[in-house]
């Protein structure tokens, strides 16, 4: 009984010794970096906005200089039938900005989660494939020390087929 207790007390230090020689792996990524090259952008909707308020306010350019233009030879109704109609283009031009605003921040919320959940299970894909214990995020600036970690960024973009 005693020759067992001691065979099953080497037998735990033994194993505990192997283990204490597993040597982690780090790797870290900017992931700042793989969202900007990920094809998924929310650029085309900001894009549709912003030709539609350079509409909005070419509009506006357009009035504005026919009032400056013409003003001396309008009677006083017509004039400030005018002014009126630049002051609402301006208010409309406001609450679109506002409006638009808040759709784009709708829209990105809504987009980039499945971006960011790709993005992630694809850098956990990576780990797993390549036997890292941790990756770290090195986008918020705080890592103050990186002791033999591996930019896995180039694996995960192959994972992703990015070039």
């Amino acid at each position: 009984m005693k020759n067992l207790a001691i065979v099953i007390l080497v037998t735990i230090i033994s194993i505990g010794g192997v283990n204490a020689q597993v040597k982690n792996k780090f790797g870290h990524i900017n992931s700042q970096d793989l969202l900007d090259i990920m094809p998924e952008k929310i650029e085309e909707f900001g894009k549709q906005l912003q030709n539609q308020l350079q509409t909005m306010s070419g509009e506006r350019e357009a009035k504005v200089a026919d009032y400056m233009e013409n003003e001396a030879n309008m009677s006083e109704i017509i004039a400030q039938t005018k002014a009126e109609e630049i002051q609402m283009l301006d208010q409309r031009i406001q609450a679109f900005q506002q409006n638009a605003q808040q759709s784009l921040a709708k829209k990105e919320s809504d987009e980039y989660k499945p971006i960011l959940d790709k993005a992630r299970k694809a850098i956990e894909d990576v780990a797993k494939e390549n036997g890292f214990t941790y990756i770290f995020d090195v986008s918020g600036g705080s890592l103050l020390y990186q002791p033999e970690s591996d930019n896995v960024l180039t694996l995960v973009k192959t994972k992703l087929a990015i070039q």
